[in-house]
């Protein structure tokens, strides 16, 4: 019979995450990790980096620094670790991730969230089918499973900031000239998720317990996420709500903001068609496209309340978006 309570385990059974290891950690979202992380007071963190790394971490995180084509000095950072997260870059090298769990296996870190953060490709076929990248996330998931793991993964819808300050191939928004093309009429609502409020639901994660402490004990643990995902959003937003949270925002008036239409599967297409031919924000452009087609294949129920995460205030994540987009 499986040992499904906190009870009936070996005596010297920890029922807490003490030790979280990240990868990434001054990272783009990794940074956003470790600071909600280490707001909880409840674990030991470390930063996973390579040698010569510029990234400065906060008071309370451990830095180690390793090779990561060193499988041993892998081994000998992950092992202790009860939990590892990994962020990593587009420009790593692709089986950085492969190298990162096999060594966590061999340490033996019992939980992973992978460097899955994605739209919900998670048991939906029509998505995997549509976005190519789907299937890496789903194999980098598969992987960890594989050996033997706890994997819960994120998914966490676009992230609104990045995605609204990024412009045309993203949420179609051009800063400069302001201009905006919305995906067929604008109205769909989509999952999107802030970088401070997927901070919170991975503090809020760690701080469960792994297990009931018994029959009686009904509270949110994680085990409830050993099968399935994380999943986690900030706003369920169209289009036109972005463009009025930007006019609130900047105070721009009605006609300041010259709004044009495209199907969003002839967007899709064109994005698929650009990807091909080697332009690579194709990716993007299709992606967006594709979770923006009416029917709501990506749409998803998040579990905020379950971790108690706050609701956050769409106009402020909208101010934090356009100073970003003044940095590009």
């Amino acid at each position: 019979m499986t040992q499904q309570y906190a009870a009936q385990q070996l005596q010297g059974f920890n029922n807490r995450i003490d030790t979280v290891a990240i990868i990434g950690a001054g990272g783009q979202i990794g940074r956003f990790f470790t600071k909600h992380i280490l707001k909880t007071g409840k674990h030991v963190v470390t930063a996973i980096t390579r040698p010569g790394t510029s990234h400065a971490f906060p008071g309370g995180v451990k830095a180690a620094a390793i090779d990561y084509n060193d499988e041993d000095s892998l081994v000998s950072a992950l092992t202790g670790q009860d939990f590892l997260i990994i962020t990593l870059s587009l420009a790593a090298p692709p089986d950085t991730h492969s190298r990162l769990v096999k060594a966590a296996a061999k340490a033996g870190v019992p939980y992973i969230m992978p460097n899955a953060y994605s739209i919900n490709f998670y048991d939906n076929e029509i998505l995997q089918r549509d976005i190519p990248v789907g299937q890496t996330v789903l194999e980098r998931i598969a992987e960890v499973k594989q050996l033997g793991i706890n994997c819960i993964p994120a998914m966490v819808g676009f992230w609104y900031e990045y995605s609204l300050a990024m412009g045309e191939d993203t949420f179609g928004f051009k800063w400069a000239s302001r201009q905006v093309t919305f995906y067929d009429e604008g109205k769909k609502s989509i999952n999107c998720s802030t970088w401070d409020q997927c901070g919170r639901a991975v503090a809020a994660l760690l701080s469960l317990k792994r297990l009931p402490d018994d029959e009686d004990d009904k509270s949110v643990t994680l085990s409830r996420f050993q099968d399935r995902p994380l999943f986690v959003s900030s706003f369920t937003v169209s289009q036109k709500d972005m463009l009025e949270s930007v006019k609130r925002v900047t105070g721009a008036t009605e006609g300041e903001w010259k709004v044009s239409y495209q199907p969003s599967n002839t967007r899709y297409k064109e994005g698929l068609e650009e990807l091909y031919r080697g332009k690579q924000t194709g990716f993007y452009k299709a992606m967006y496209a594709r979770v923006f087609y009416p029917s709501g294949d990506a749409d998803f129920g998040p579990d905020n309340m379950l971790l108690g995460l706050p609701e956050e205030d769409l106009d402020e994540a909208t101010r934090r978006a356009i100073e970003i987009s003044e940095e590009f």
